[in-house]
């Protein structure tokens, strides 16, 4: 698999827990994920549109925002 060097963290990451998220890269064809602490161990890989539709199920109503 190809090296991704463009590797972003969410924008909600702060100050204090701000290390504790994953980051993503994303390539045409595929997008990478990993843990923002061990960024030197495993990713997890999946086709990009399989991941858009990931992030779309997740922004639905059908899965609504938890607060707590």
């Amino acid at each position: 698999m190809a090296t991704h060097d463009n590797w972003r963290k969410s924008s909600y990451s702060g100050e204090g827990d701000g290390n504790a998220c994953v980051e993503i890269a994303a390539s045409p064809t595929r997008t990478a994920v990993r843990d923002s602490k061990a960024p030197a161990r495993a990713t997890l890989t999946f086709p990009t549109a399989a991941f858009a539709a990931f992030l779309d199920n997740l922004k639905s109503e059908e899965f609504p925002l938890r607060n707590g």
